[in-house]
């Protein structure tokens, strides 16, 4: 919420713009834990360890920014206070929303669409068919989801620093000096875009659930729900070689479809947007000790 994070090796910040206009920055240092920097080295395991470590520290950023951004500073008293007060209550009430938002999250995107195409079966009774329905039923919901709340003034304004975000990683990794007239000079799309990665999710999981069952309808649900972790770690692997080929012009389209998307999950920032997304980046150089640019190295932005 009017803000911007970025993540280095050994931090992430956030800056955002206050009600008074003033810029403020959140840090959240990243815990070192041998087992997981272990798992983060492994190929499909690491993407798995990279999306619950980015959730949580995204949450906590999020947080930061919805307290604050319409909040004047000379009322963070109280907010400090509240938070003090409350700090059971608020444990609770994430615990009780990441709960009802995974529950939600896999009846719409697992359940539903299977339970769909499983409707299908008497004209497309076959194996591969009924997969591929399950994927296109799956790709319809998340555009028309996305879609819909772009419409929406305030997701609009979140698509805007999103926007700014991949502008400042662009300017950075083409050697622009991070001015808002370079910045907003380049691309608003990135290949290492979270954006992409869901969509990889879609079309990774129609091909990795070619190899189970899709009958009955128990069966094929059981092996959705277990292969979760399956799907986010290969599309994770995907998102990487995609960026990775990306100026190779004989591979480069691998990673269209995701940049296809973010037309609908970033849009052009204003300029004051950008000014935010700078200060939260040049602020994350200024607190990570490690190089920036192996800060960056394969990280979803």
């Amino acid at each position: 919420m009017e803000g911007v994070m970025f993540g280095g090796k050994n931090t992430t910040v956030t800056a955002i713009r206050r009600k008074d206009e003033s810029l403020d920055f959140f840090e959240v240092k990243k815990k070192k834990r041998p087992w997981v920097e272990k798992l983060k080295k492994i190929p499909f395991i690491r993407g798995v360890a990279a999306i619950v470590e980015a959730s949580a520290n995204g949450t906590k950023h999020l947080n930061f920014s919805t307290e604050r951004y319409d909040v004047d500073p000379k009322d963070d008293d109280q907010i400090e206070k509240t938070e003090q007060t409350s700090k059971l209550t608020m444990i609770l009430g994430v615990a009780a929303v990441g709960v009802l938002t995974f529950i939600f999250g896999k009846l719409i995107f697992t359940a539903l669409p299977a339970a769909l195409a499983e409707l299908f079966r008497p004209v497309f009774p076959g194996h591969v068919a009924q997969n591929l329905i399950e994927g296109f039923i799956k790709l319809v919901f998340l555009l028309s989801y996305i879609y819909i709340i772009s419409l929406t003034p305030m997701i609009k304004r979140v698509f805007q620093y999103h926007g700014a975000e991949h502008k400042v990683i662009n300017a950075f990794e083409n050697n622009k000096e991070l001015t808002v007239r370079n910045v907003q000079d380049q691309s608003r799309l990135h290949y290492r875009c979270g954006s992409s990665f869901i969509l990889f999710t879609v079309i990774v999981g129609v091909f990795i659930y070619l190899t189970v069952p899709s009958e009955p309808l128990w069966e094929r649900l059981t092996y959705r729900i277990v292969l979760i972790p399956v799907v986010l770690g290969a599309s994770y692997e995907v998102l990487q070689l995609t960026n990775k080929v990306r100026n190779v012009p004989a591979l480069k389209w691998l990673g269209y479809p995701g940049l296809w998307l973010q037309l609908l999950t970033t849009k052009e920032p204003k300029d004051d947007q950008v000014e935010v997304a700078i200060a939260s980046f040049e602020e994350m150089r200024k607190r990570d000790t490690a190089p920036v640019k192996d800060n960056l190295q394969d990280r979803i932005v």
